[in-house]
Protein backbone atom coordinates (compact mmCIF):
# COMPACT_ATOMS: atom_id res chain seq x y z
CA UNK A 1 0.00 0.00 0.00
CA UNK A 2 1.53 3.41 -0.88
CA UNK A 3 0.44 6.45 1.13
CA UNK A 4 -0.68 9.70 -1.11
CA UNK A 5 1.37 12.95 1.03
CA UNK A 6 -0.93 15.57 -0.02
CA UNK A 7 2.22 17.68 -1.11
CA UNK A 8 0.78 20.24 -3.29
CA UNK A 9 -1.79 21.29 -0.25
CA UNK A 10 0.77 20.56 3.23
CA UNK A 11 4.17 21.18 1.85
CA UNK A 12 5.60 24.72 1.97
CA UNK A 13 9.29 25.22 0.62
CA UNK A 14 11.87 27.33 0.82
CA UNK A 15 13.96 28.46 -2.20
CA UNK A 16 17.82 28.37 -1.71
CA UNK A 17 18.94 30.09 -4.85
CA UNK A 18 16.97 28.15 -7.33
CA UNK A 19 17.16 25.38 -5.31
CA UNK A 20 14.28 23.91 -3.76
CA UNK A 21 14.38 22.49 -0.27
CA UNK A 22 11.74 21.27 1.55
CA UNK A 23 11.03 23.13 5.06
CA UNK A 24 9.92 21.51 8.05
CA UNK A 25 6.17 22.15 8.94
CA UNK A 26 5.40 22.98 13.00
CA UNK A 27 3.91 19.14 13.09
CA UNK A 28 4.28 16.02 14.97
CA UNK A 29 4.25 13.13 12.99
CA UNK A 30 3.53 9.34 14.80
CA UNK A 31 4.22 5.96 13.44
CA UNK A 32 0.88 3.96 11.51
CA UNK A 33 0.45 1.39 14.55
CA UNK A 34 0.02 4.60 16.85
CA UNK A 35 -2.93 6.23 14.15
CA UNK A 36 -4.65 3.09 14.08
CA UNK A 37 -4.80 2.70 17.92
CA UNK A 38 -6.09 6.23 18.19
CA UNK A 39 -8.34 5.87 15.47
CA UNK A 40 -9.65 2.71 17.40
CA UNK A 41 -10.14 4.57 20.07
CA UNK A 42 -12.75 6.62 18.24
CA UNK A 43 -14.64 3.42 16.94
CA UNK A 44 -13.34 4.28 13.42
CA UNK A 45 -12.82 -0.04 11.92
CA UNK A 46 -9.40 -0.85 11.77
CA UNK A 47 -7.48 -3.98 11.26
CA UNK A 48 -6.46 -6.20 14.12
CA UNK A 49 -2.46 -5.49 14.87
CA UNK A 50 0.60 -5.11 17.07
CA UNK A 51 3.65 -3.43 17.12
CA UNK A 52 6.52 -5.32 17.87
CA UNK A 53 10.45 -4.44 17.82
CA UNK A 54 12.06 -7.86 18.32
CA UNK A 55 12.15 -11.53 16.67
CA UNK A 56 10.54 -12.41 20.35
CA UNK A 57 7.95 -10.14 20.43
CA UNK A 58 7.12 -11.56 16.76
CA UNK A 59 7.11 -14.74 18.21
CA UNK A 60 4.55 -13.99 21.12
CA UNK A 61 1.96 -11.57 18.96
CA UNK A 62 1.65 -14.47 16.63
CA UNK A 63 1.03 -17.14 19.59
CA UNK A 64 -1.46 -14.36 21.01
CA UNK A 65 -3.20 -12.27 18.81
CA UNK A 66 -2.55 -14.19 15.49
CA UNK A 67 -2.48 -18.09 16.55
CA UNK A 68 -5.62 -18.52 13.52
CA UNK A 69 -4.24 -16.43 10.89
CA UNK A 70 -3.13 -17.92 7.89
CA UNK A 71 -1.52 -15.05 6.48
CA UNK A 72 -0.37 -11.98 7.72
CA UNK A 73 0.30 -8.46 6.60
CA UNK A 74 4.05 -7.15 7.94
CA UNK A 75 5.26 -3.15 7.95
CA UNK A 76 7.68 -1.60 8.63
CA UNK A 77 7.42 1.29 10.45
CA UNK A 78 9.24 4.37 9.55
CA UNK A 79 8.08 7.92 9.33
CA UNK A 80 7.91 8.21 5.51
CA UNK A 81 5.82 7.40 2.90
CA UNK A 82 6.50 4.80 -0.09
CA UNK A 83 7.72 2.21 2.08
CA UNK A 84 5.90 -0.78 0.10
CA UNK A 85 8.25 0.28 -2.92
CA UNK A 86 10.79 0.83 -0.87
CA UNK A 87 13.98 -1.27 -0.33
CA UNK A 88 16.51 -1.88 2.24
CA UNK A 89 20.40 -1.10 2.62
CA UNK A 90 20.45 -5.15 3.55
CA UNK A 91 19.02 -5.69 -0.34
CA UNK A 92 15.35 -6.95 0.82
CA UNK A 93 12.57 -4.97 -1.25
CA UNK A 94 9.61 -3.60 -0.09
CA UNK A 95 8.81 -2.08 3.58
CA UNK A 96 5.82 -4.19 3.00
CA UNK A 97 5.10 -7.70 3.06
CA UNK A 98 2.10 -10.16 2.56
CA UNK A 99 3.37 -13.55 4.11
CA UNK A 100 2.46 -17.16 5.32
CA UNK A 101 2.12 -17.23 9.27
CA UNK A 102 5.49 -19.40 9.15
CA UNK A 103 7.36 -17.05 7.35
CA UNK A 104 6.22 -13.60 9.25
CA UNK A 105 8.97 -14.67 11.91
CA UNK A 106 12.10 -14.17 9.27
CA UNK A 107 10.75 -11.36 7.48
CA UNK A 108 10.34 -9.14 10.15
CA UNK A 109 13.66 -10.03 11.24
CA UNK A 110 14.82 -8.88 8.35
CA UNK A 111 13.34 -6.02 8.48
CA UNK A 112 13.78 -4.79 12.13
CA UNK A 113 17.46 -2.98 12.58
CA UNK A 114 17.91 -2.19 8.96
CA UNK A 115 17.59 1.05 7.36
CA UNK A 116 14.36 1.23 4.73
CA UNK A 117 15.24 3.75 1.80
CA UNK A 118 11.89 5.14 -0.22
CA UNK A 119 11.18 7.60 -2.29
CA UNK A 120 10.92 10.24 0.59
CA UNK A 121 13.27 9.37 2.80
CA UNK A 122 16.42 10.21 0.51
CA UNK A 123 19.41 7.67 0.06
CA UNK A 124 19.80 7.88 3.74
CA UNK A 125 17.53 6.04 4.36
CA UNK A 126 15.64 5.81 8.03
CA UNK A 127 16.21 2.53 10.61
CA UNK A 128 13.39 0.50 11.35
CA UNK A 129 12.96 0.20 14.63
CA UNK A 130 9.62 -1.68 14.97
CA UNK A 131 7.03 -3.47 12.70
CA UNK A 132 3.90 -3.62 12.30
CA UNK A 133 1.82 -7.06 12.21
CA UNK A 134 -1.76 -6.86 10.93
CA UNK A 135 -4.63 -9.02 10.26
CA UNK A 136 -4.76 -10.03 6.54
CA UNK A 137 -8.26 -8.71 5.59
CA UNK A 138 -9.76 -9.40 2.36
CA UNK A 139 -10.61 -5.65 0.37
CA UNK A 140 -12.93 -5.82 -2.03
CA UNK A 141 -12.61 -1.55 -2.94
CA UNK A 142 -9.91 0.95 -2.21
CA UNK A 143 -10.61 4.19 -1.55
CA UNK A 144 -8.41 7.91 -0.52
CA UNK A 145 -9.87 9.50 2.60
CA UNK A 146 -8.02 12.31 4.19
CA UNK A 147 -8.74 15.47 6.35
CA UNK A 148 -6.54 18.85 6.36
CA UNK A 149 -6.56 22.33 6.85
CA UNK A 150 -7.70 24.90 3.50
CA UNK A 151 -6.27 28.11 4.18
CA UNK A 152 -9.10 29.10 1.75
CA UNK A 153 -12.29 27.90 3.64
CA UNK A 154 -10.36 28.79 6.54
CA UNK A 155 -11.37 25.13 7.95
CA UNK A 156 -10.91 21.33 7.78
CA UNK A 157 -11.32 20.22 4.22
CA UNK A 158 -12.47 16.69 3.43
CA UNK A 159 -10.97 15.26 0.88
CA UNK A 160 -12.14 11.63 -1.19
CA UNK A 161 -11.52 9.86 -4.09
CA UNK A 162 -13.18 6.80 -5.03
CA UNK A 163 -9.60 5.04 -6.25
CA UNK A 164 -6.93 4.57 -3.68
CA UNK A 165 -3.59 2.60 -2.19
CA UNK A 166 -1.95 4.52 -4.93
CA UNK A 167 -0.38 8.40 -5.17
CA UNK A 168 -3.42 10.79 -4.82
CA UNK A 169 -0.71 13.15 -6.42
CA UNK A 170 -1.15 11.21 -9.55
CA UNK A 171 -4.98 10.41 -9.57
CA UNK A 172 -5.71 14.18 -9.06
CA UNK A 173 -3.18 14.73 -11.94
CA UNK A 174 -4.84 12.50 -14.90
CA UNK A 175 -8.50 11.85 -13.48
CA UNK A 176 -9.24 15.56 -11.13
CA UNK A 177 -12.78 14.73 -11.52
CA UNK A 178 -12.40 11.90 -8.88
CA UNK A 179 -10.91 13.79 -5.97
CA UNK A 180 -14.50 15.76 -4.03
CA UNK A 181 -13.64 17.93 -1.62
CA UNK A 182 -15.60 19.04 1.00
CA UNK A 183 -15.25 22.23 3.59
CA UNK A 184 -16.75 21.77 6.90
CA UNK A 185 -18.05 24.85 8.81
CA UNK A 186 -16.02 25.00 12.19
CA UNK A 187 -18.33 26.76 14.06
CA UNK A 188 -21.06 23.97 12.85
CA UNK A 189 -18.79 21.24 12.73
CA UNK A 190 -19.80 18.12 10.78
CA UNK A 191 -23.52 17.52 9.23
CA UNK A 192 -24.80 14.42 8.02
CA UNK A 193 -25.26 16.56 4.49
CA UNK A 194 -21.39 16.58 4.55
CA UNK A 195 -20.45 13.29 5.91
CA UNK A 196 -23.31 12.32 2.92
CA UNK A 197 -21.11 14.15 0.12
CA UNK A 198 -18.11 12.54 1.36
CA UNK A 199 -19.30 9.03 1.64
CA UNK A 200 -20.95 9.75 -2.20
CA UNK A 201 -17.19 10.74 -3.42
CA UNK A 202 -15.88 7.56 -2.19
CA UNK A 203 -18.27 5.88 -3.82
CA UNK A 204 -18.91 2.27 -1.49
CA UNK A 205 -19.63 -0.70 -3.35
CA UNK A 206 -20.48 -2.68 -0.62
CA UNK A 207 -20.20 -0.92 2.54
CA UNK A 208 -23.23 -0.21 4.31
CA UNK A 209 -24.12 4.03 3.45
CA UNK A 210 -25.52 5.15 6.91
CA UNK A 211 -22.36 3.21 8.82
CA UNK A 212 -19.81 4.82 6.44
CA UNK A 213 -21.24 8.06 7.07
CA UNK A 214 -20.78 7.46 11.30
CA UNK A 215 -17.45 6.53 10.24
CA UNK A 216 -16.50 9.75 8.56
CA UNK A 217 -17.86 11.91 11.28
CA UNK A 218 -15.98 9.34 13.70
CA UNK A 219 -12.61 10.67 12.09
CA UNK A 220 -13.55 14.45 11.84
CA UNK A 221 -14.36 14.42 15.58
CA UNK A 222 -10.72 12.84 16.02
CA UNK A 223 -9.25 15.18 13.65
CA UNK A 224 -10.76 17.62 16.11
CA UNK A 225 -10.37 16.54 19.02
CA UNK A 226 -6.59 15.50 18.63
CA UNK A 227 -5.65 19.26 16.85
CA UNK A 228 -4.57 17.35 13.39
CA UNK A 229 -3.40 18.96 10.75
CA UNK A 230 -3.87 15.96 8.91
CA UNK A 231 -5.23 12.91 9.03
CA UNK A 232 -4.85 10.06 5.57
CA UNK A 233 -6.40 6.93 5.07
CA UNK A 234 -4.55 5.40 1.56
CA UNK A 235 -6.21 3.47 1.54
CA UNK A 236 -9.70 3.79 3.19
CA UNK A 237 -11.14 0.29 2.35
CA UNK A 238 -14.71 -1.64 1.86
CA UNK A 239 -13.88 -5.31 3.36
CA UNK A 240 -15.86 -9.16 1.77
CA UNK A 241 -18.03 -8.57 5.05
CA UNK A 242 -19.67 -5.09 3.88
CA UNK A 243 -17.64 -2.93 6.01
CA UNK A 244 -15.57 0.48 5.72
CA UNK A 245 -12.01 -0.24 7.08
CA UNK A 246 -8.92 2.51 7.30
CA UNK A 247 -6.10 0.15 5.94
CA UNK A 248 -3.54 2.86 6.99
CA UNK A 249 -2.64 5.66 8.95
CA UNK A 250 -1.08 8.75 8.98
CA UNK A 251 -1.58 11.45 11.44
CA UNK A 252 -0.01 14.60 11.97
CA UNK A 253 -0.73 17.12 14.70
CA UNK A 254 0.18 21.15 15.42
CA UNK A 255 2.85 21.47 17.53
CA UNK A 256 0.83 24.40 19.32
CA UNK A 257 -1.18 21.97 20.82
CA UNK A 258 1.55 20.21 22.71
CA UNK A 259 0.76 21.77 26.00
CA UNK A 260 -2.52 20.53 26.00
CA UNK A 261 -2.40 17.14 23.93
CA UNK A 262 0.95 15.44 26.19
CA UNK A 263 -0.37 12.07 25.62
CA UNK A 264 -0.23 12.36 21.98
CA UNK A 265 3.15 14.11 22.22
CA UNK A 266 4.41 11.37 24.43
CA UNK A 267 4.08 9.69 21.02
CA UNK A 268 7.09 11.31 19.39
CA UNK A 269 9.61 9.16 17.87
CA UNK A 270 12.86 11.42 17.76
CA UNK A 271 15.26 8.78 16.22
CA UNK A 272 12.77 8.88 13.02
CA UNK A 273 14.27 12.89 12.71
CA UNK A 274 17.46 14.55 11.92
CA UNK A 275 19.46 14.78 15.35
CA UNK A 276 20.43 18.29 14.57
CA UNK A 277 16.75 19.90 14.64
CA UNK A 278 15.46 17.70 17.89
CA UNK A 279 18.59 18.78 19.22
CA UNK A 280 17.21 22.87 18.25
CA UNK A 281 13.36 22.08 19.04
CA UNK A 282 15.10 21.77 22.58
CA UNK A 283 17.15 24.95 22.77
CA UNK A 284 13.50 26.42 21.09
CA UNK A 285 15.56 27.38 18.28
CA UNK A 286 14.41 27.21 14.35
CA UNK A 287 16.44 24.58 12.35
CA UNK A 288 16.33 23.24 8.97
CA UNK A 289 19.07 21.04 8.33
CA UNK A 290 20.41 21.15 4.56
CA UNK A 291 23.41 19.80 2.63
CA UNK A 292 25.47 22.53 2.32
CA UNK A 293 28.94 23.23 3.97
CA UNK A 294 28.97 26.98 5.22
CA UNK A 295 26.77 27.02 8.63
CA UNK A 296 24.66 29.75 9.02
CA UNK A 297 23.59 31.14 12.51
CA UNK A 298 21.26 34.62 12.09
CA UNK A 299 18.34 36.40 13.38
CA UNK A 300 15.33 36.34 11.74
CA UNK A 301 13.89 34.18 8.99
CA UNK A 302 13.96 37.07 6.23
CA UNK A 303 17.67 37.92 6.81
CA UNK A 304 18.50 34.00 7.45
CA UNK A 305 17.00 33.60 3.64
CA UNK A 306 18.80 36.33 2.57
CA UNK A 307 22.00 34.97 3.96
CA UNK A 308 21.51 31.80 2.19
CA UNK A 309 20.55 33.45 -0.90
CA UNK A 310 23.84 35.78 -1.18
CA UNK A 311 25.77 32.69 0.12
CA UNK A 312 24.53 30.50 -3.44
CA UNK A 313 25.25 33.90 -5.25
CA UNK A 314 28.95 33.71 -4.71
CA UNK A 315 29.38 29.73 -5.18
CA UNK A 316 29.05 28.46 -1.88
CA UNK A 317 25.77 26.25 -0.12
CA UNK A 318 24.69 27.01 3.20
CA UNK A 319 24.52 23.99 5.58
CA UNK A 320 21.39 24.96 7.51
CA UNK A 321 18.74 27.48 8.33
CA UNK A 322 18.91 28.77 11.47
CA UNK A 323 16.93 31.72 13.36
CA UNK A 324 18.09 31.96 16.85
CA UNK A 325 15.25 34.81 17.07
CA UNK A 326 14.76 38.32 18.52
CA UNK A 327 14.74 36.93 22.12
CA UNK A 328 17.73 34.49 22.17
CA UNK A 329 19.48 33.87 25.02
CA UNK A 330 23.24 33.29 25.67
CA UNK A 331 22.68 29.64 25.76
CA UNK A 332 20.48 29.84 23.11
CA UNK A 333 23.50 30.72 20.91
CA UNK A 334 26.19 28.46 22.85
CA UNK A 335 23.28 25.45 21.94
CA UNK A 336 23.34 26.71 18.15
CA UNK A 337 27.23 26.99 17.92
CA UNK A 338 27.25 22.98 19.24
CA UNK A 339 24.49 22.34 16.77
CA UNK A 340 26.64 24.08 13.23
CA UNK A 341 30.11 22.44 14.98
CA UNK A 342 28.51 18.46 15.57
CA UNK A 343 27.95 19.01 11.49
CA UNK A 344 30.74 17.20 9.28
CA UNK A 345 29.90 18.99 6.79
CA UNK A 346 30.29 22.64 7.84
CA UNK A 347 33.56 23.83 6.65
CA UNK A 348 33.20 27.39 7.58
CA UNK A 349 30.51 29.20 9.78
CA UNK A 350 28.63 32.74 9.10
CA UNK A 351 27.16 34.77 11.76
CA UNK A 352 25.16 37.49 10.38
CA UNK A 353 23.28 39.73 13.37
CA UNK A 354 21.67 42.73 12.54
CA UNK A 355 20.54 43.58 15.97
CA UNK A 356 17.09 45.13 17.17
CA UNK A 357 15.50 43.28 19.82
CA UNK A 358 18.78 40.84 19.52
CA UNK A 359 21.22 42.55 20.89
CA UNK A 360 24.93 42.19 19.48
CA UNK A 361 26.58 41.51 22.92
CA UNK A 362 24.21 38.74 23.65
CA UNK A 363 25.51 37.11 20.44
CA UNK A 364 28.87 37.78 21.24
CA UNK A 365 29.30 36.60 24.45
CA UNK A 366 27.38 33.34 23.33
CA UNK A 367 29.96 33.27 20.60
CA UNK A 368 33.02 33.36 23.20
CA UNK A 369 31.45 30.88 25.70
CA UNK A 370 30.38 28.59 22.86
CA UNK A 371 34.30 28.74 21.82
CA UNK A 372 35.15 27.66 25.64
CA UNK A 373 32.87 24.78 25.23
CA UNK A 374 33.13 23.05 21.72
CA UNK A 375 36.07 23.07 19.83
CA UNK A 376 36.10 25.06 16.68
CA UNK A 377 38.09 23.63 14.14
CA UNK A 378 36.43 25.36 10.92
CA UNK A 379 36.71 29.12 10.36
CA UNK A 380 33.89 31.70 11.50
CA UNK A 381 32.96 34.68 10.42
CA UNK A 382 30.95 37.23 11.68
CA UNK A 383 28.55 40.29 10.59
CA UNK A 384 27.18 42.63 13.49
CA UNK A 385 25.33 45.44 13.08
CA UNK A 386 22.54 47.23 15.05
CA UNK A 387 21.65 47.59 19.10
CA UNK A 388 24.98 47.13 21.34
CA UNK A 389 26.91 46.52 18.33
CA UNK A 390 30.10 48.27 19.87
CA UNK A 391 29.77 46.54 22.78
CA UNK A 392 29.51 43.56 20.70
CA UNK A 393 32.57 43.80 18.39
CA UNK A 394 34.62 44.26 21.64
CA UNK A 395 33.73 41.48 23.25
CA UNK A 396 34.46 39.39 19.94
CA UNK A 397 38.38 41.53 20.37
CA UNK A 398 38.98 40.80 23.92
CA UNK A 399 38.48 37.14 23.72
CA UNK A 400 41.30 36.25 21.52
CA UNK A 401 39.26 34.52 19.16
CA UNK A 402 40.68 34.14 15.31
CA UNK A 403 37.69 35.67 13.79
CA UNK A 404 37.11 36.84 10.62
CA UNK A 405 35.10 39.97 10.78
CA UNK A 406 32.84 41.34 8.06
CA UNK A 407 31.23 45.12 7.29
CA UNK A 408 28.28 43.91 5.42
CA UNK A 409 26.27 40.98 4.30
CA UNK A 410 27.69 40.58 0.96
CA UNK A 411 31.41 40.99 2.83
CA UNK A 412 30.64 38.51 4.93
CA UNK A 413 29.14 35.89 2.21
CA UNK A 414 32.40 36.41 0.44
CA UNK A 415 34.93 36.07 2.98
CA UNK A 416 32.79 32.88 4.35
CA UNK A 417 33.08 30.74 0.82
CA UNK A 418 36.57 32.09 0.96
CA UNK A 419 37.33 30.36 4.08
CA UNK A 420 35.13 26.94 3.31
CA UNK A 421 36.88 26.35 -0.01
CA UNK A 422 40.44 27.37 0.17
Amino acid sequence: MVRGSLNKLLSRSLSVAGQWQQQQLRRLNIHEYQGAELMSKYGVNVPRGVAVSSVEEVKKAIKDVFPNENELVVKSQILAGGRGLGTFKSGLKGGVHIVKNDQVEDIAGKMLGQVLVTKQTGPQGKIVSKVYLCEKLSLVNEMYFAITLDRKTAGPLIIACRKGGTSIEDLAEKFPDMIVKVPIDVFKGITDEDAAKVVDGLAPKVADRNKSIEQVKYLYKLFCDADCTLLEINPIAETANNELVAADAKLNFDDNAAYRRKEIFALRDTSQEDPREVAAAKADLNYIGLDGEIGCMVNGAGLAMATMDIIKLHGGTPANFLDVGGNASEGQVVEAFKILTADDKVKAILVNIFGGIMKCDVIASGIVNAAKQVSLKVPVVVRLEGTNVDQGKRILKESGMALITAEDLDDAAQKAVKAAYN
